[in-house]
């Protein structure tokens, strides 16, 4: 468990951006492995286990509350028919202005801000390694509408951190 306590850790809490919610779905995700102990004690590949343990039960906790929020794409009424792909630009380059501050720190803030319409595929994307229509999957949402999101997230990310560095200049 020491092993892998932060991974899982980590995973939940980006995800679901609140430490006690974190600590509850990983406290889970140490119990189903404890149920399966005998299975997982000399398997190879146990922190890949607990980690697509710990993404699907941090989702699955999301879904229970999804009325409470609503996706950010849903409110600019974007359509879902399969219109013309977004482009996606890179974010400008701020790599050399966060140099001397804890990037990690500062940008796993600034992504517990986001809403989770937007941090969730984001994290999924960019942190988990999967790819859009793996998202859209387990979302249970359409492609068009990750890739509005990932793009609204990066957008707003980025905003974040910029403003982070204005502050910190000023």
């Amino acid at each position: 468990m020491a092993q892998y306590q932060n991974m899982v850790f980590s995973t939940a809490m980006r995800l679901v951006a609140n430490q006690s919610e974190a600590e509850d779905i990983s406290q889970e995700v140490f119990l189903k492995a404890y149920e399966r102990f005998a299975q997982l004690r000399d398997s190879p590949t146990v922190a890949g286990w607990l980690k697509t343990v710990a993404t699907n039960m941090s989702l699955n906790h999301l879904s229970r509350y999804r009325k409470r929020w609503t996706f950010f794409s849903d409110l600019g009424g974007d359509s879902e028919d399969g219109g013309p792909e977004i482009e996606f630009a890179d974010p400008s380059n701020i790599a050399e202005d966060l140099e001397g501050t804890d990037r990690h720190h500062l940008v796993e803030q600034a992504l517990q801000k986001l809403p989770p319409a937007q941090r969730v595929p984001l994290v999924l994307f960019h942190l988990e390694g999967l790819r859009y229509e793996e998202i859209a999957a387990k979302l249970n949402v359409s492609l068009g509408k990750v890739k509005t999101d990932i793009f609204r997230a990066r957008e707003a990310l980025r905003k974040k951190l910029q403003m982070h560095l204005a502050e910190e200049r000023g």
